[in-house]
Parts: C-alpha cells; sequence; structure tokens
C-alpha cells in the first residue's frame, strides 16, 4: 500500500505557500513555527523533491511548489468545504431571515408577535446583508428580497407582492383639510428625499404617473437611509413617496397618513428566496405561507 501523505502536512504546505512565511502559517493553523517547519520538511522528504526557495526573509514557491500547489490547493479546500458542511448541524426549528435592516426596523419587528402566535415553536434570527450573495455561505436560510432576481438565478423565488408607492405626511398635516390632495400638500410642503439605492428613484416614477415635476431636493430634507426619512415625515417636516410596505404599522398607529392611491414601482418586487431543497423543511414552509398572508393582508 503506498505511503499516503499526512493531511497536516498539506494543511502546512498551503498555508506557506499562500502567506509566503513560516511564522505566518503557524499563526494561521495555531501551531508552533517548528511544527510547520517539520510538517514541510517530512513533506519535502516524502515526495523527494524541494518546494520552496527562500528569498530574504520570505518564502516562495519554486516552480515543482506552484504545479503542486495548483493540484493541491482546491483539492484541500473542497476537503474543508465538505467537512464543514457536514459539520453544520441542523437547528431545528430555527430560521435565519435576511432582510434590509429598513424593512427589519419598521416591518418584520412590529410583526414578531402576530409571527409567534402563527408559529410558537419557530425561532427567526435577522441578519441584514445588503447586496446579493451566497446564503449557503453565509448561514442564512432564507431572504425576504426588495428588489429584482437578476442575481438570484440560482435559488427558488416566488413574488410575494408589488413595490406600492404612496405619498405619507404626518396627520397633523391635514388638520383643517382632511381631503387634501397630493398636489395641495406639495404646493404647501416640502419634499422628504431618502437617496438610497432602492428609494432613489421613487419620488421620479410616483410623478410621472402623476404627470408632475419631480419637487426640488430642499436644505436639510435629503437623506441616505429610508428610516431617517421617515422619521422626519413623522416629525411634520414635510411629505416623503416610499413603499407601502414600509410604514403599515406607521399608518396603523396613526403616526403616518397615506395620501392619495398607490403607485406601483416597475422596478422592484418582494419576493421570497431561498435554496430549493430548503422547500422540504416544515419551518421554512410555515415562514412562506405567513409571507404570504401578510402581503396578501396589504
Amino acid at each position: 500500500m503506498r505511503k499516503l501523505v499526512p493531511l497536516k502536512s498539506i494543511y502546512a504546505f498551503v498555508a506557506v505557500a499562500e502567506t509566503g512565511s513560516m511564522t505566518e502559517a503557524a499563526e494561521l493553523l495555531s501551531v508552533s513555527h517548528s511544527a510547520v517547519s517539520q510538517a514541510i520538511k517530512a513533506l519535502e522528504a516524502q515526495l523527494d523533491v524541494s518546494l520552496f526557495r527562500r528569498v530574504g526573509r520570505r518564502v516562495e514557491l519554486n516552480s515543482v511548489g506552484r504545479k503542486y500547489y495548483r493540484k493541491v490547493a482546491p483539492a484541500l479546500a473542497q476537503i474543508v468545504e465538505a467537512s464543514e458542511a457536514i459539520a453544520r448541524k441542523p437547528q431545528g426549528n430555527r430560521i435565519t431571515l435576511n432582510m434590509v435592516n429598513s424593512l427589519a426596523l419598521h416591518w418584520w419587528i412590529p410583526r414578531v408577535p402576530d409571527f409567534n402566535v402563527y408559529a410558537p415553536h419557530i425561532d427567526i434570527r435577522i441578519s441584514n446583508i445588503i447586496h446579493a450573495f451566497d446564503l449557503e455561505r453565509e448561514g442564512v436560510d432564507v431572504a425576504l428580497l426588495h428588489g429584482t432576481t437578476d442575481e438570484w438565478q440560482d435559488y427558488y423565488c416566488e413574488k410575494l407582492g408589488d413595490d406600492e408607492l404612496i405619498m405619507v405626511c404626518s396627520p397633523h398635516l391635514l388638520e383643517g383639510n382632511q381631503q387634501a390632495t397630493p398636489q395641495q400638500l406639495l404646493a404647501e410642503y416640502p419634499a422628504i428625499f431618502a437617496t438610497n439605492p432602492r428609494r432613489q428613484n421613487d419620488w421620479q416614477v410616483w410623478c410621472e404617473h402623476h404627470q408632475l415635476v419631480v419637487p426640488s431636493q430642499q436644505k436639510n430634507l435629503t437623506f441616505s437611509a429610508s428610516v431617517q426619512a421617515v422619521q422626519a415625515t413623522i416629525r411634520r417636516l414635510g411629505v416623503l413617496i416610499t413603499h407601502k410596505q414600509f410604514v403599515r404599522d406607521d399608518i396603523k398607529h396613526n403616526m403616518l397618513v397615506q395620501v392619495g392611491e398607490p403607485v406601483l414601482n416597475p422596478h422592484q418586487e418582494f419576493y421570497f428566496v431561498c435554496l430549493p431543497e430548503k422547500l422540504r423543511e416544515e419551518s421554512v414552509l410555515t415562514l412562506r405561507n405567513w409571507f404570504r398572508t401578510q402581503f396578501g393582508a396589504a
């Protein structure tokens, strides 16, 4: 039987090749410098070749070492990935759910009591990764996506609802004129803007639908975060165009009022996103069904 190369020698070889230092490789592997040095010597002795050459205080692969690295590094990565996948033990009914922070604050948190009644056995952990990402690599089970599915083609994507844009303001701005139209409010109060990528076109879409000129941005009333724009609106600083799902709870508690009818935003929608195999898990199906009821009640 062939004598197999010890895996610890392969770990040491790849670590030194990638760091260019025995010391840094030792720190990376949480072993002593001598352990790394001995592992490299043992590997070179077993293969009967030299794999590194010293350049000053650094070490780098020679031509043989580079060829060997190109073969073993991907194989080691596969071993590590496979081992981590098996080691990830299912957390029962725990689900890591990703959504942007604004949705977590204004949409998810107000609905936690309702979800607790609907599915008391499920424990939701919220993450707030913003851009497209690998669900499995980030340890995310489900994503509530607000946008498009262009970058999520490898996943199960189910549309939950449209992105409906509405004008909102503080109820105090309507005192004495409960039937004020959006046009009347714009003539009297400044427009509040949220300029983050998901909301930067809201005013333009809404105004094009109503055949109005986009209002100018006023001093101190332009915000990068939607939550800031909503707070400014609640504080009676002006009127805001935002998506209906975002402020449903604020409207319910009379902190904001909707003025006029919703306008469909053609650039974004709401989706339930997960790996196809996750649909075999009862907890994930329960969460999806609850999402359906919430967006269906919009």
